[in-house]
């Protein structure tokens, strides 16, 4: 179970070139024989080799791939086993999804870093340094890493503390069990005097698989993980000596930074100006003080749908069927079917041998295994076919709950709409289209220009064009209302704000 919070969010002083900014200190003294880990867990990626489940506005990192959970939540889950308080960097459009998925867990304090345009992960663990401490301990996860076994990994992570305090770039690697060439790996060098790790002594690139055979036979290497554990001064220090050029960008953006509900959203047009490149390439690979530490655990990177079905329980023929799936005559299958409860239709494999079947409401992938990696070069072309599957799922997430478009025609539009119980939709209104409501579930409180109305359960109301008008939930339980779209123009920015409790309203 996580710590109970021994940290304050309220903020302190820090200045970069002049300007304040605010830091999060501990509550305790740091001091060297129990220092305080700070968890930053890196979500900014998109995910696309697990399309069609995976899409722009709501990458992999956020979608219930293991046992209805996210990747996110469960990495969080990991993250609170080792700092009371967890810190998130990633793209200011999620930040309702991470609100969600930190909601999952029992963790005391979640602060966001928003980035309103991806930069890599040095820019991200360049901005993390400088709004920490500089003694903190800076733990940085990828959001999207599948370690079924916390407990362990969570050892394996204190166990490179004291390389860490010492000065080190501490990175782990997972200890190889097969010749992957989906993933880099990191030669080990000589064992660091007294502590746990070994220096490193090289990055490779991913092999090809005659490569990563003769890796795995000569030993010392293990599986680039991309996690890292560093004092926050000493990651400045190395990106002032690599890349200074990136460091002084993220000054300017974190100097810059605006702080909307507590969070910390990063000054775009510094960001516009700073190179996108990965810490490996801008830092590490330069770097003289790089040690490993080696992880034993089971570990995915959920790469691919490959990885996907490994997790899934096979049947008698190795098929690994989930949701509304049936396989006849057929072997190692796997298919992700919609659920029954969801009213999906079934999928069914008759006469197939090692192939893939994604199956979502508005596009179906299906691939031999083989193939699996190349989904990331098929989305890359659907995109510049202009496929909107490429960005957005038919239901899509909204920081009051969530829509799902069920029709859509030359002048009209349904979509399904549910709203959590005690929130609600921007006092809003359309130039272009018009609106009928119908509530299905719970109860709905409505504001439609100097009216204010009380629905339940099949009532209805009309919103003419123009008319300002907003939907909330008072209640204790969902809403969920069908709403008919008619009009000339049927687009999401065909929306006047005037009121929002998220901060959407331009000021």
């Amino acid at each position: 179970m996580p710590v109970p919070c021994q940290f304050s969010a309220e903020p302190d002083g820090n200045a970069i070139n002049g300007s304040t900014y605010p830091i999060f200190v501990s509550r305790h003294p740091q001091n060297n024989m129990n220092p305080t880990i700070v968890p930053h867990v890196l979500c900014g990626g998109f995910g696309t080799r697990l399309w069609p489940m995976s899409r722009e506005a709501f990458p992999k990192q956020f979608v219930p791939l293991i046992n209805g959970r996210s990747l996110l939540a469960c990495t969080l889950e990991r993250a609170a086993l080792l700092g009371e308080r967890l810190v998130c960097i990633g793209n200011a459009e999620h930040r309702f999804l991470v609100d969600a998925a930190f909601d999952e867990i029992n963790a005391p304090v979640l602060q966001q870093i928003l980035e309103p345009l991806a930069r890599n992960t040095a820019a991200a663990m360049a901005c993390a340094a400088l709004l920490a401490a500089p003694d903190e301990l800076l733990l940085f996860l990828p959001a999207d890493h599948y370690i079924p076994d916390a407990q362990a990994f969570a050892g394996t992570i204190r166990s490179g503390v004291p390389a860490a305090q010492a000065g080190y770039v501490v990175t782990f690697g997972v200890t190889p069990s097969f010749p992957s060439t989906a993933y880099g790996y990191i030669e080990q060098g000589a064992a660091l005097p007294g502590m746990p790790g070994a220096l490193v002594a090289r990055f490779v690139e991913k092999p090809d698989l005659e490569s990563a055979q003769r890796l795995l036979l000569a030993g010392g290497h293990v599986w680039n993980a991309g996690i890292f554990l560093v004092r926050a001064q000493t990651l400045l220090a190395a990106l002032e000596t690599h890349a200074p050029d990136i460091l002084q960008a993220c000054r300017v953006a974190c100097a810059e930074a605006t702080h909307p509900f507590g969070h910390t959203l990063l000054h775009q047009p510094a960001l516009e100006a700073c190179r996108s490149e990965s810490i490996d390439y801008a830092v590490l690979e330069k770097h003289e003080r790089v040690a490993v530490v080696p992880f034993t655990g089971a570990w995915s990177d959920v790469g691919s749908w490959n990885a996907i079905a490994e997790m899934t329980p096979a049947d008698a023929n190795g098929n690994r069927l989930v949701g509304q799936a049936h396989a006849f005559d057929s072997r190692n299958v796997f298919i992700r079917a919609q659920d029954a409860a969801s009213a999906a239709r079934p999928v069914v494999a008759l006469g197939l041998q090692d192939i893939v079947i994604i199956d979502t409401p508005d596009a179906l992938l299906v691939a031999h295994q083989s193939h699996a990696e190349q989904v990331k070069q098929v989305v890359q072309q659907l995109r510049l076919d202009g496929s909107a599957q490429t960005v957005q799922h038919r239901k899509v997430a909204r920081p009051w709950g969530f829509y799902d478009g069920v029709d859509a025609g030359p002048r009209h539009q349904v979509k399904r709409i549910t709203v959590k119980p005690g929130q609600k939709l921007s006092l809003q209104l359309h130039h272009h289209r018009a609106e009928h409501w119908v509530v299905v579930r719970g109860t709905a409180r409505v504001t439609r220009g100097e009216e204010e109305l009380l629905l339940t359960e099949n009532q209805s109301t009309y919103i003419p064009l123009g008319v300002k008008h907003r939907l909330e939930n008072p209640g204790k339980t969902d809403l969920e209302i069908i709403e008919v779209q008619s009009g000339s123009y049927l687009g999401e920015d065909d929306i006047v704000r005037f009121e929002d409790t998220y901060g959407r309203v331009p000021t």
